[in-house]
């Protein structure tokens, strides 16, 4: 079995009941295209969490789930406001801008959060011809850097977006671990506190694969299924990635797999404060540590617990804790900076 690293929740395996789920799922025939009643039960969990006003689509990953969900608000001559560390800015290649044709207009953060003064200086050109039309607050929950939005946070965004005829996009690949630091439900801090359109995350908190658009303003979900099929997202065997989302959002599962995982990064935080070599950089409030470790240990941790430079020029690392990982992961991982810095 390959060590447990702190890479990514995405190196992690499948939680079992995923597994059996899929596996249940497996049997027999059923009509494609989502018209199974594996989709029609993983839509009812999602209306029980985010109430019935909505419209849900299942795509295959993340990065779909952001472009498409983009795609759905802006046309080409919009342009998305997003933390200068967004996934829309930093992991995705350009896809954003690439099909759907807007500006991304990044803001540089200490946190990894907007707020509305640090977004100000984009807010202008305004039905000028010759200047790019903000369209879309794009935020991040959890962020890129470990931190959560506060549910007052976010209304103060969609206030801000919505008084100037724009909307608010999560991106919520980390949603889950957010929900478990805030203690608060789902539909809490993303449909009630005014937020438009969201990426559902479940890849990174135990799923196989699979993300979901829901559109909160189900305004923008009309004729969406015609982009998600030109967008090469429509799955012919939905019902695989629906069974993950029913099994997903039953019996707290979601829950029980991101207060783990933010447990242990927690465990790993609490250890790292130990060794004075090493500073935490970032409010530990999700799944994530970043800490400045001396450079010259990096490549033998690596060898042992693979994980990510973020900064190489700070010479921060980020470590992240997933649904699996676990306390002894944490201690043998501390044990070696020990080691390592002795």
């Amino acid at each position: 079995m390959n060590k447990h690293g702190f890479a990514s929740d995405n190196n992690s395996g499948v939680h079992p009941e995923i597994i059996k789920a899929i596996t249940e799922a497996n049997e027999g025939h059923t009509i494609a295209y989502g018209n199974d009643i594996y989709t029609e039960r993983a839509k009812a969990k999602f209306y029980e969490c985010f109430g019935n006003d909505i419209d849900i689509y299942f795509v295959f990953i993340g990065t779909a789930a952001n472009v498409l969900g983009l795609n759905a608000a802006t046309r080409s001559w919009n342009s998305v406001i997003c933390a200068e560390t967004a996934h829309i800015n930093e992991d995705e290649c350009g896809a954003p801008e690439r099909f759907n044709g807007f500006k991304l207009l990044p803001v540089e953060t200490h946190d990894g959060k907007l707020t509305v003064d640090s977004i100000q200086k984009h807010m202008k050109g305004f039905d000028f011809e010759h200047h790019s039309q903000p369209r879309v607050i794009s935020i991040t929950q959890a962020t890129e850097l470990g931190t959560v939005y506060t549910i007052d946070e976010i209304k103060s965004l969609a206030g801000f977006a919505h008084s100037n005829n724009m909307y608010l996009h999560m991106d919520g690949a980390r949603i889950a671990n957010a929900a478990v630091t805030l203690n608060k439900n789902f539909k809490d801090f993303t449909k009630d506190a005014g937020v438009d359109i969201l990426s559902f995350g479940g890849t990174k908190n135990g799923m196989m694969y699979g993300e979901a658009i829901l559109f909160l303003n189900k305004n923008l979900g009309k004729d969406f299924k015609y982009i998600r099929k030109q967008g090469m997202q429509l799955a012919s065997k939905m019902r695989f990635i629906s069974a993950q989302f029913e099994r997903y959002l039953t019996d707290n599962l979601w829950y029980e797999n991101a207060q783990h995982s933010n447990k242990m990064a927690q465990l790993l935080a609490s250890k790292i404060k130990e060794i004075p070599q090493i500073k935490i950089t970032q409010k530990v409030e999700a799944n994530g540590v970043f800490a400045i470790v001396p450079k010259e240990i990096i490549p033998e941790l690596q060898k042992e617990y693979f994980f990510y430079e973020w900064d190489e020029v700070r010479s921060e690392v980020r470590w992240m804790a997933s649904f699996d990982t676990t306390e002894n992961d944490i201690l043998n991982f501390v044990d070696l900076i020990k080691k390592l810095l002795s």
